[in-house]
């Protein structure tokens, strides 16, 4: 009897504690059919990190916070904290890994990058913490040393925070218009897109957050297959540091069109592109969303003078792919390019030059056999102007908008939101709210309606009586169909048409949290 009353408290006990850790750590459910019982809860902690801006001269950032507001309605009643703070450098890391001025080096760079200098910052002072969620906060700074900055958001700030990095470089190599949301810590990214070839300068800069160190590896794919090398094998990345490696570094073959994978064996880090082009100019390429068999890649500008697309199939099997681009008017496929054949493990990159013909869309990549499952990822080089004005920016595939997304940096005009119903006969209808300004404001909201197979460009709404920046939220309403969402920033700059390209992916703001009870009836036969 002791021994049957034992074995029960036992398993009481190993219940409730599987009944904890779903309560800690269930996953936010990507869509899925939430099961049965199961209620959708906010976060109560998320992490961001913005890698350093730029070293030029003549450069100015300006970072934009923002919490939506009632985002976390029953956040356990607290208000919470969200800032910012800077993040120590690597340097002096020998061939221009550890720092934007160094040598092109030719296979050394990643290597030296674990044993350079680590240099603490030198101010420790939070940056854009916020006061007040459904209000955007706004600094800036001039500096070109300027730090990478790693930060956290708990309480009510915690669903659906948010901060974007835009920097304005005036002249030199590096010039134009560069966006970035900052990024949440992860242990895998792909980056398809990306270059070593002579007219680029592109760094992947990795940041830890966590108190421990990470250890990382870069991985280079070319159209032959991988870029053997290890330079990019057992990068280290000391805790609350960013490490920025010059990707030419890694190989010594110059690829123009590669997919860089960057993979985490230890720890968790940020990860961020930065590409400068010699004439193209400069902007940041974020992570693309995890491969799957369909990619949607949203916010393709209506006057972009070319498109390039750059595409990898990471699996064991080759893709075969269906290329539509979604317009106003619907689905139609770009000329001479039906089908895209995707070799496993090679980068394959297509120029669709002026693909959009005047009209804004956004590019639709499907199995060409409705059973494959081979899984893709994908980027397009977008750029706008002619002749030495022209400026680029990166679309990279993204993940679709399943309750909120959200752009913090706004203003006045130059913003232009896109919206596409990938799957015909489903259409998405989407709420969108500009909120109060940072200097004042009254938010206002409407609602739209994006047909299915089609997309949506608007210039949004302002907050009334506006004054400073604000932020867009995106909201899908209840039953509508699957939305992907992205926002432009056109800001020209001396006859250049700069802009950069922000996709706005669902901000994974609140996750389902399964009902958990003991079930005794396991202990009978």
């Amino acid at each position: 009897m002791k021994r049957t009353m034992m074995s029960l408290i036992g398993v009481a006990v190993a219940l409730a504690a599987v009944t904890g850790v779903a309560a800690v750590a269930a996953p936010d459910g990507g869509g899925r059919e939430a099961p049965r019982g199961s209620s959708r809860l906010p976060v109560q902690r998320s992490a961001l990190l913005c890698p350093a801006p730029t070293s030029s001269e003549v450069g100015e950032t300006a970072y934009t916070a923002f919490a939506p507001k009632g985002a976390a309605a029953g956040a356990d009643g607290k208000k919470g904290t969200a800032e910012l703070r800077p993040a120590g450098t690597v340097r002096d890391a020998g061939d221009g890994a550890g720092g934007k001025g160094g040598k092109k080096g030719k296979g050394k760079g990643a290597a030296d990058a674990a044993a350079g200098q680590t240099v603490a910052p030198r101010d420790t002072k939070p940056v854009v913490p916020l006061q007040e969620a459904g209000k955007p906060v706004v600094t800036t700074t001039d500096k070109p040393d300027a730090p990478a900055l790693v930060g956290s958001a708990d309480g009510m700030f915690a669903p659906g925070w948010t901060v974007q990095q835009t920097t304005s470089v005036a002249a030199g190599a590096g010039r134009g218009l560069l966006g970035l949301s900052c990024t949440t810590p992860d242990t895998t990214f792909w980056f398809p897109g990306v270059s070593t070839a002579t007219d680029r300068q592109d760094y992947v800069h990795l940041t830890n957050p966590d108190a421990v160190p990470a250890v990382v590896d870069l991985e280079l794919h070319g159209k032959d297959g991988s870029l053997a090398g290890s330079a990019g094998e057992d990068i280290s990345v000391p805790p609350h540091t960013t490490v920025p490696v010059l990707l030419s570094t890694l190989t010594t073959k110059p690829t123009t069109n590669a997919s860089l994978h960057v993979v985490a064996r230890e720890g968790r880090v940020g990860a961020a592109v930065q590409a400068s082009d010699g004439k193209l100019g400069s902007d940041w390429l974020p992570p693309a969303a995890d491969p799957a068999s369909s990619v949607v890649l949203p916010g393709i500008p209506k006057d972009a003078t070319s498109v390039r697309l750059v595409a990898l199939a990471p699996g064991e099997s080759d893709a075969d792919l269906k290329v539509q681009l979604a317009t106003p008017t619907g689905l139609i496929t770009p000329a001479g390019l039906e089908t895209l054949h995707l070799k496993s493990g090679m980068t394959t990159a297509v120029d669709l030059k002026d693909l959009t013909k005047g009209e804004a869309g956004s590019l639709v990549l499907t199995p060409s056999d409705a059973d494959s499952k081979a899984p893709v990822t994908a980027a397009l080089r977008v750029t706008r102007g002619k002749g030495a004005k022209q400026e680029m920016a990166f679309i990279p595939a993204t993940r679709p908008v399943e309750k909120r997304a959200t752009a913090a940096d706004n203003r006045d005009r130059g913003s232009t939101l896109s919206l596409v119903a990938p799957e015909k006969g489903k259409d998405a209808k989407v709420k969108v709210t500009a909120s109060a300004g940072s200097g004042g404001g009254t938010p206002v909201t409407k609602t739209y309606t994006v047909k299915g197979g089609s997309s949506l460009d608007v210039e949004p709404l302002r907050p009334q009586g506006l004054k400073g920046a604000y932020a867009l939220t995106v909201e899908p309403e209840p039953g509508s169909g699957p939305v992907y969402a992205a926002r432009m920033l056109a800001r020209p700059q001396g006859g250049v048409p700069a802009f950069t390209v922000q996709p706005l992916p669902d901000d994974r703001g609140s996750v389902l949290v399964p009902a958990a009870g003991q079930d005794l009836s396991v202990l009978t036969d």
